[in-house]
């Protein structure tokens, strides 16, 4: 599939290649038979005296003709090279680019459910293996089908015994080395899991290095890492064994065909049935064969385990996107930004349902607030809207448009959302907030609008005071950043996104109360003519919202502002007594004291 889009062209010249370049190294028995017998003649003829320089006119033809297959099989094979230059690099920049474009399109549920790490080694490999697939069904496989067409021409031409004996040889060498390579095909996977497995253990213990110190657990790790690498010892030890039998046994064949060959055609000479020259054919045929008949056995292996690895890649990556974005649906267009939900049912794959039926309008510029308890669907709500799952029923409309049938990418540029736990990328700070900007990651935006964006969510001033500024990398997943600031680097870029509707989850939970009045403030310049849907645990940052929803299993039990779901003395209530009252028991104060206080 990948070789047929735009590098078909050059694998079929890199059969060619492949075939001259042994097509004419095959051709070397014959002009050294020839070679052979007209030195065997001129030495015969008794014409020259001993110790004479002159080349006749026929050796020097044959002499000239053995070179020349000499050089042009080299020639070939750079030729072959030459082309593999510029068709292997690009061919695995191509396969890894369509795989990437193909991943990245799936649903978040496919993302929790692989390690991000697995999925980019899957693609890294799948390019590898079919770079490495390639040279052997462009190389090997070519050399040897053309060795073989040849070796059987000459000789039968020589005696119809020898190219029968060729022929079975060939076959019953190949059938083995394909019978032995399977079998060790389980073995190299079963070392491969191995090798996976403790690679796991190593990077889990590397990465909660500090839990390792700060329970002085550093020997028992130690020891149970040691354990699992002497079970890497085990498999390691049984696949080299199987090799060095199966290579043992394969090499002794070769030899025992070739000794054969030449020992039927010592007899057939000195019984004066074959010239000089022919035996120096089959001699010189003979080691050509058995080297590509050898070099492909040896190869067999890693066939099967480049087809295994990427097949397996294929069959985890190219699956069918869970959520279909087929090209050419139309881009939404937002102009007030009202969101509907209607008739909604969803459930999570193994459980139950978390919507059966929810029906929710917002207003245009309306700010809603999602409360409840853990598990009541706020999260699953706002990624609904965003088309992070599918729907099993009902609908979701943006202005009167169906968010299922525009295209993803425009849905994502009409939403900004600041989440509990920012993703930053291994970049600078600049290029993290460039990033919520329309052009291509972020490139070719303003310096002044970055900064802009920076000091409105209140994080320029602990940007510029690090010796790097705006250019301070982060670190992977913005590791180098404190929680609040990774929030406010977050909450930067999505001023900078500009989108008409804004999502916030818990996006000032990492704050320290200073910083969060700071940003609260900043917020309500970016509420201004969008549309906010957020959630909360601390119920402090939301009292002024103009609807607040509060949630449980699925449902909305309440739906009002702040002062009227105080008033109404339900769910809300207790819950604000809670956080408000901490610790103490719910008689140690009214909601009426409550809100009198406040």
């Amino acid at each position: 599939m990948f070789v047929r889009n735009g590098f078909l062209g050059r694998a079929i010249l890199l059969n060619l290649a492949a075939a001259g370049g042994i097509g004419l190294m095959g051709m070397e028995p014959v002009a050294m038979r020839g070679l052979v017998d007209a030195l065997t003649g001129l030495s015969g003829a008794g014409s020259q005296p001993s110790g004479s320089p002159a080349w006749t006119a026929e050796v020097m033809r044959w002499f000239l003709l053995l070179g020349g297959l000499w050089i042009a099989s080299a020639l070939f094979n750079r030729l072959r090279e030459l082309v593999d230059l510029h068709t292997s690099p690009a061919l695995r920049h191509a396969i890894q680019l369509q795989l990437f474009d193909h991943l990245i399109d799936h649903s978040p549920r496919y993302f929790q459910d692989n390690f991000a790490g697995n999925l980019g080694q899957k693609v890294k490999q799948a390019g590898q293996s079919a770079i490495q697939i390639l040279e052997i069904l462009t190389n090997d496989i070519i050399r040897i089908v053309v060795i073989l067409a040849i070796g059987l021409t000459l000789l039968a031409s020589a005696q119809t015994l020898f190219a029968g004996l060729l022929v079975g040889w060939t076959v019953a060498h190949l059938g083995l080395s394909a019978l032995l390579a399977r079998r060790c095909l389980r073995l190299s996977h079963a070392f491969s899991e191995e090798v996976s497995s403790t690679t796991g253990r190593m990077v889990d213990i590397i990465a909660n290095a500090e839990l390792v110190r700060a329970f002085a657990r550093r020997r028992q790790e130690l020891s149970g890492l040691s354990d699992a690498l002497t079970g890497e010892i085990d498999r390691s030890k049984e696949l080299r064994w199987f090799l060095t039998k199966m290579w043992f046994w394969l090499f002794n064949a070769l030899l025992v065909f070739q000794i054969i060959l030449i020992g039927l055609a010592v007899s057939e000479a000195m019984a004066g049935r074959m010239s000089i020259g022919d035996f120096a054919m089959i001699f010189s045929l003979a080691s050509i064969v058995g080297a590509n008949v050898w070099g492909l056995s040896t190869r067999m292996l890693g066939f099967f385990e480049q087809l295994g690895i990427l097949s397996g890649a294929l069959d985890l990556i190219v699956r069918p996107h869970e959520i279909p974005d087929p090209p050419g649906r139309p881009d939404l267009t937002v102009g007030d930004g009202a969101i509907r939900f209607e008739e909604v049912r969803f459930a999570h794959p193994g459980n139950g349902a978390v919507f059966d039926g929810l029906s929710l309008t917002i207003r245009p510029g309306e700010r809603v607030a999602l409360v409840g308890p853990s598990g009541a669907g706020k999260s699953t709500l706002v990624r609904l809207l965003r088309r992070q799952f599918p729907l099993q029923g009902g609908r979701i409309l943006i202005d009167g448009q169906d968010i299922a049938a525009v295209s993803l990418a425009s849905l994502n540029r009409a939403v900004a959302e600041v989440p509990q736990l920012p993703s930053l990328f291994h970049r600078s700070i600049r290029d993290n907030i460039a990033y919520g900007s329309e052009g291509p990651d972020g490139k070719g935006v303003a310096d002044e609008a970055i900064r802009a964006a920076a000091a409105r969510a209140h994080c320029d001033r602990f940007i510029e005071g690090r010796a790097a500024g705006y250019d301070t990398v982060v670190g992977e997943r913005g590791i180098q950043l404190s929680g609040g600031e990774r929030q406010r680097v977050a909450i930067a870029r999505a001023f900078l996104k500009d989108a008409p509707i804004l999502v916030l989850d818990e996006a000032t939970s990492s704050l320290d109360s200073e910083t969060e009045h700071l940003i609260q403030d900043a917020l309500l310049g970016l509420f201004e003519g969008r549309t906010v849907i957020a959630i909360a645990h601390r119920l402090s940052t939301v009292t002024g919202m103009d609807r607040i929803l509060y949630m449980e299993k699925g449902r909305i039990l309440e739906d009002g502002d702040h002062a009227t779901l105080l008033r109404r003395d339900g769910p809300y209530a207790r819950l604000w007594r809670r956080q408000v009252g901490g610790f103490l028991p719910d008689d140690a104060g009214s909601t009426a004291d409550l809100e009198e206080t406040r």
